[in-house]
């Protein structure tokens, strides 16, 4: 697929379709993989990476490339499409800037998921079938691929595009999902033990701010916790509520927008599930008020900015799943 991107990539700066190319090079380590942007033929044959570890979500930084004079040709995968078509529909980016080829993808993997499962001194991977060999300084590791991909890769929507203007490869399908067992598992729990469970991840919090910078739906121009005259605005949580109200805040903020790209949980150095604050508001959407996907289109209003006369009401005690 590399090679096939590159090729394109290449055809399209060659023909003046775009003047250059967001993707993917390699970082420090081989897992390491960082959004890139290339402007030559040259560029791409020397940094130019697609493979296992390239996770990350480049919708979001379209909202400043699709700024800049000439257009931008943007990989997408499937997941990305979703963040990419909320993001113009909040008027985010300049959709005559950008040309989207969409790129097939079978679930990717990353150095801390593969580090969990006692690998370390990683040097690459290769897929064979249905398992990952991972080529490691302590020799090679072979591991079913299930339980090499990243959470929100075992739960995928489906492989389906929302938005491209060319396609490489097949289109998928979308398929079922299994992303709200775990919010079922904390909406089982005693109010206590839910408590017990976030205090204990968002504890972790150093405050870094990665989970808001990486997010496509966090593209506020001055962030409230940037503000010095917001009186919330610091680095390091002083105590429990700090810590507390930032994520609660944010995840407020991402409601009926969040597209549920894994993003938050996949750059927390602290490996907080913060995906799951996400998901519990997507799916209390759903229940409340039918089915929406955010990024789906570019046309819907999110059931949060709209009003149906059979709406919910505020007072109404609903029952998930038949029991209460």
């Amino acid at each position: 697929m590399q090679e096939m991107m590159t090729a394109k990539a290449k055809e399209l700066l060659q023909n003046g379709t775009v003047n250059r190319v967001l993707g993917w090079q390699a970082g420090e380590f081989v897992y390491d993989i960082t959004p890139a942007v290339f402007e030559t033929a040259e560029e791409l044959d020397a940094g130019f990476v697609y493979n296992d570890f390239c996770g990350n979500n480049l919708s979001k930084y379209l909202i400043k490339e699709s700024r800049k004079e000439g257009k931008v040709l943007a990989f997408l995968k499937p997941c990305d499409t979703y963040s990419f078509n909320q993001l113009l529909k909040e008027h985010r980016i300049l959709r005559e800037n950008v040309y989207v080829v969409g790129i097939p993808c079978d679930g990717k993997t990353d150095g801390e998921t593969l580090k969990a499962k006692g690998l370390e001194g990683i040097l690459g991977c290769v897929r064979e079938g249905d398992t990952l060999k991972v080529d490691t300084l302590y020799g090679e590791k072979i591991l079913p691929l299930g339980e090499a991909l990243t959470e929100r890769c075992k739960v995928c929507r489906g492989k389906k595009h929302m938005v491209y203007d060319e396609l490489l490869g097949e289109e998928g399908e979308l398929q079922g999902s299994a992303r709200f067992d775990m919010v079922e598992k904390l909406e089982a729990m005693t109010p206590d033990e839910r408590f017990a469970f976030w205090r204990g991840e968002l504890s972790r919090c150093i405050r870094c701010n990665a989970c808001r910078n990486v997010c496509p739906a966090c593209s506020c121009e001055k962030c409230v916790f940037d503000n010095d005259a917001s009186g919330i605005a610091n680095k390091a949580a002083a105590d429990s509520f700090e810590e507390n109200m930032f994520h609660i805040i944010r995840a407020f903020h991402v409601a009926g927008r969040c597209t549920d790209c894994g993003e938050c949980s996949r750059v927390c150095p602290q490996n907080i599930p913060l995906h799951l604050l996400n998901r519990k508001f997507i799916k209390d959407i759903n229940e409340l008020y039918g089915d929406f996907q955010a990024g789906e289109d570019t046309e819907s209003r999110a059931p949060l900015t709209n009003y149906q006369m059979d709406d919910v009401e505020p007072g109404i005690v609903y029952k998930r799943g038949g029991k209460g």
